[in-house]
């Protein structure tokens, strides 16, 4: 190889896939599709909710569905307060999307990050970092959640970044294993020898090798992200009303299981199948994508 190569010009090796052995069955087909159309709810919520979601009518309280004998205006039923369910379980799905993809997102980023410190850097900063990620690792998210929130107080802001304390440490570790590894190939070597500096030698060479393996921890930790969410929303500790989740609904629901099972049986069918089905996408993307992964 020649000194005046550019390094631009050692292209990175391409994103493995197993197409072969990795194909969508119809069980992954319909996940997608489930949570396409999840997407597409919490988007249009404002237009598809009948509804508002706060509005109330004691006169229609506990109406039952559709399918118990209920009327045409509630299809879902009403809750304790005469709330349409419909209405406000779209906008729940809407609530518990938004914090799960916030959250999800900003524990991504952050442990990424740090992986690639450590990685980097190594020594005393790769134990310090790897010493932090063991602590988090053997502190229950959701007893560190309650702790913090006992401790500052409930808002969203803080809500959301408790929830994405969940994974972050499995970011770390992932991204710290992966660049350790890429930086012992030969074409980082020749464009590091080539003068290339290290942030282009992450964001050009490094980054885009390792985002899909990312990508594929994401979606496996997104339904563990959505159960922390629901259970302090269904403890009292997440969303607060007026405002409305899958866990807030659910924990409305449980005092009302024996005459209007519909109030929490409906969030929970929600939050079963978002989190099923994001965990069968997941499983699919981490065989389509992850190298390590040889199944016969």
């Amino acid at each position: 190889m020649t000194a005046g190569l550019d390094s631009a010009a050692l292209a990175s090796p391409p994103l493995r896939s197993r197409p072969a052995r990795a194909a969508m069955s119809p069980l992954v087909k319909l996940s997608a599709a489930f949570l396409l159309l999840t997407v597409l709810v919490a988007l249009l919520a404002d237009w598809l909710a009948p509804i508002h979601f706060t509005t109330q009518n004691l006169a229609a309280r506990l109406r039952p569905p559709l399918s118990e004998g209920g009327g045409m205006t509630y299809w879902l039923g009403t809750d304790q307060l005469g709330r349409d369910i419909l209405s406000r379980l779209i906008f729940a799905i809407r609530t518990s999307i938004l914090i799960a993809v916030l959250g999800t997102l900003i524990g991504a980023v952050f442990g990424t990050l740090l992986g690639f410190v450590a990685a980097r850097f190594k020594g005393l900063v790769d134990q310090g970092i790897m010493m932090l990620v063991d602590a988090q690792a053997a502190i229950p998210a959701l007893f560190l959640a309650l702790t913090m929130l006992a401790f500052f107080g409930n808002n969203i802001l803080l809500f959301i970044i408790l929830v994405s304390i969940d994974g972050w440490d499995r970011y770390t570790r992932l991204a710290r294993g992966l660049v350790v590894s890429e930086q012992e190939s030969e074409y980082i070597n020749a464009v590091e020898a080539l003068g290339a500096r290290p942030a282009r030698v992450i964001m050009r060479h490094l980054l885009p090798n390792i985002v899909a393996a990312l990508v594929v921890q994401a979606t496996l930790n997104f339904p563990g992200t959505i159960l922390l969410e629901t259970s302090l929303s269904f403890l009292g500790l997440g969303v607060q009303p007026p405002g409305t989740s899958l866990g807030l609904m659910l924990g409305e629901g449980r005092r009302y299981l024996l005459n209007a099972w519909w109030i929490a049986v409906f969030p929970g069918l929600t939050i079963l199948l978002t989190t099923l089905s994001m965990s069968l996408f997941g499983d699919w993307l981490r065989d389509r994508f992850d190298p390590t992964v040889d199944r016969r």
